[in-house]
């Protein structure tokens, strides 16, 4: 594997975004989801980073191998949103993951965003464990905050504080 670089991405690789999530979303764990019920995906700059969150790609050269977004929703809090990466590129052989949540966390703490929260789907079980690896704990949908955006698609949600 070539060195990796994590960037920060943005309407200019909408594409590549699309490319790399819908099929992991449709084709590996038929999750029943869109492109047009993930009109961020299309707009990265309006949803995320102009509010003050951000986007970041892991890229291998020019291929984007995987992606993590922060919606800054005030009240010094985040979500996590599009968390993916490539099969071939999972694991902690690669790191890309980590190296991902790393660089969101440490734009959060430079945004002073205490909070983070994220949605995933009970069926993502590496995901799961590497979100509690990472220190979230799993939250009730009903006692998360009122300003946490909702996928329809999520039943698991999990919470950090940030030190």
């Amino acid at each position: 594997m070539a060195a990796l670089i994590i960037k920060t991405i943005d309407n200019r690789y909408s594409q590549q975004v699309v490319d790399l999530i819908l099929p992991i979303q449709q084709i590996e764990f038929q999750v029943p989801v869109t492109l047009a019920d993930q009109p961020d995906l299309q707009d990265i700059d309006n949803f995320y980073i102009t509010p003050g969150g951000g986007f970041w790609g892991a890229f291998e050269g020019d291929l984007l191998v995987g992606t993590i977004a922060l919606i800054a929703t005030g009240h010094n809090a985040g979500a996590i949103r599009k968390m993916f990466v490539r099969k071939e590129y999972r694991g902690r052989e690669t790191g890309v993951a980590q190296q991902l949540l790393d660089k969101l966390i440490q734009y959060s703490h430079q945004q002073h965003i205490n909070d983070l929260y994220l949605g995933t789907v009970d069926i993502l079980k590496a995901a799961l464990r590497f979100y509690e690896r990472n220190g979230f704990n799993v939250v009730s949908k009903k006692d998360l905050p009122s300003y946490f955006p909702v996928m329809s698609a999520d039943n698991v949600f999990y919470h950090r504080h940030l030190l």
